[in-house]
């Protein structure tokens, strides 16, 4: 694997002074104006803050403001008079509102990605990503707002007589709490379809990242959304996300499947829906027809991309024997070929992992599967010489159920491989364990990877891809099945989740009831004749 040294940023942003306040030695990566002028958005009234540090050599980057369970409230009811207006805006306005959004975000995308490598330690590439995948979701939803949103004519009970319509209302305000693997993508895209079916959103991002979502709030505003329409807490899950919890009309949260159980229960008891993105041990098959080197890049990609740091990346390759050995050689020549590193150069294929938490987990499962008998065939070591949380990109062989990362999610940079001698064999294979995110199927058949596809107990397949055909279609949902969560975020259903649906129905002439003093029993024949009449036409 290719090594590199970190370096800074040569751009304006990763100059910063010293910030005697708190440390008269440090270099901090951040203009402190910037930092501040970013955090002024927090709703906190605690004076205490949370120090932030960039998994680029532990440089300082913020101290983020803490609010309080008071704070949510008071960032709830600021949504809630923004959200009275915003309702009553007119559709095409709300979806312009997202167009600018499109714009700006590929405008400023060197600063957003700037701040996302600064705070996460990804790869370059994997933070263009996101503002790809913000630009794309904004899009998407503002040129099908109608599509989505529109007062839609059902049929009535009775033809000419009965007038049926849906409407779509919004929840009221939504509050999303964001990880911070994908910062920027996970902080805004589920908030994007809320606004513009009308809703406000209380955001609350992960303390890591808080900056990266905090700059996604001042571009909404310039974007044109009314001031106060999208609010931001910070602090810890325990007390105020669950105060956001707590006054939310609809909740969206993206995160472990334990937490997400609290969060379905605490929903629940209060009869609010709630959208959770979970956990996967996600699948990768390689059929006995695929295209060995083309699945060994796909692979590279499925299991690598943000350091495994991932929800859809594939941490389980299961490879047909006919090519197992060939593919196993592409494969790992491609991994050993790897840049690594921590900084924010475009050269860096893998970054960093986000913290010393994900550092312990990932070499944890390593050594227990190395322990109990399972092989390297590369990487296998953490790299402080590249930065605190670098760990090589990782293939093991030979894992067995009796090893942690054979069903637990590890989420990074390590992967198992298995033979398999037929596809049914693989199928079930894919299908073990609890989780049901996503999966990968690699052959030169492409009808019959998808009709293989729809076998595998997953949200999103995607043949002949890792994630992105899923990820990038927008007008496909995207979830879990299983413990991998519940609803889904994209395409109709992500935009409808924040809605509603009521209907108005309006019947003329004659009442569904007896007229003309009729009896109840003569009526019973008469409305029994209709709904024959109606069969024979075809009346749904």
């Amino acid at each position: 694997m290719t090594e590199q040294s970190p370096a800074p940023s040569p751009d304006d942003l990763s100059a910063g002074p010293a910030d005697p306040e708190h440390d008269s030695t440090a270099t901090y990566g951040l203009d402190r104006s910037y930092v501040d002028r970013l955090t002024r958005r927090v709703v906190s009234t605690t004076g205490s803050t949370d120090a932030v540090f960039s998994p680029i050599g532990g440089t300082p980057l913020a101290h983020v403001p803490q609010s309080s369970a008071a704070d949510v409230t008071e960032a709830f009811a600021r949504a809630r008079r923004a959200q009275a207006s915003w309702a009553d805006t007119p559709l095409d306005d709300r979806a312009a509102a997202l167009l600018r959004l499109h714009d700006l975000v590929l405008d400023r995308q060197e600063e957003l990605i700037d701040l996302v490598v600064w705070e996460s330690g990804k790869a370059r590439k994997d933070g263009y990503l996101e503002v790809a995948h913000v630009a794309l979701t904004a899009r998407y939803y503002a040129r099908t707002a109608h599509q989505h949103l529109d007062t839609r004519r059902v049929g009535g009970m009775f033809p000419v007589l009965t007038r049926a319509e849906v409407h779509r209302v919004p929840k009221g305000v939504v509050g999303i709490i964001s990880p911070w693997n994908y910062p920027l993508t996970m902080a805004l895209c589920d908030g994007l379809p809320a606004l513009l079916a009308g809703n406000a959103v209380v955001s609350k991002p992960d303390a890591q990242t808080m900056l990266t979502a905090l700059l996604g709030a001042e571009l909404l505003e310039e974007a044109g959304l009314p001031s106060g329409l999208w609010q931001v807490v910070a602090g810890p899950g325990p007390e105020v996300g669950g105060a956001v919890v707590a006054a939310a009309d609809y909740v969206c949260f993206t995160g472990s499947t334990a937490t997400g159980r609290v969060i379905a229960r605490q929903c629940a008891e209060r009869l609010v829906g709630c959208s959770l993105e979970l956990g996967g041990k996600n699948p990768m098959l390689v059929l006995r027809d695929a295209d060995v080197h083309r699945a060994a890049e796909g692979a590279t990609r499925a299991v690598f991309s943000n350091a495994g740091q991932l929800c859809v990346s594939m941490e389980r390759l299961f490879v047909a024997d006919q090519v197992y050995d060939r593919f196993v050689d592409a494969f790992v020549s491609r991994t050993q070929a790897m840049t690594l590193g921590a900084s924010q150069d475009w050269s860096v294929d893998m970054g960093s992992l986000i913290s010393q938490a994900q550092l312990d987990t990932v070499t944890r499962h390593v050594e227990d599967a190395v322990a109990k008998g399972a092989r390297v065939l590369t990487g296998g070591r953490a790299r402080p010489d590249l930065g605190p949380f670098v760990f090589e990109p990782t293939v093991l062989e030979g894992v067995s159920a009796d090893m942690e990362c054979f069903g637990k999610e590890t989420f990074g940079p390590v992967v198992s491989l298995y033979r398999f001698h037929g596809e049914d064999e693989a199928v079930d294979r894919a299908n073990d364990g609890l989780y049901g995110l996503n999966a990968s199927v690699w052959t030169r058949d492409a009808a019959r990877g998808r009709a293989l596809a729809r076998r595998i107990r997953c949200g999103t397949v995607n043949v002949n891809e890792a994630y992105g055909a899923t990820f990038g279609s927008l007008g496909a949902p995207m979830g879990g099945m299983r413990e991998s969560g519940l609803g889904r975020r994209q395409g109709a259903e992500g935009i409808h989740r924040y809605t509603e649906a009521q209907s108005v129905a309006t019947q003329r002439l004659v009442p569904i009831a007896p007229v003309l003093g009729m009896s109840e029993e003569v009526n019973a024949r008469v409305m029994t004749s209709a709904l024959r009449l109606l069969r024979r036409l075809g009346r749904a």
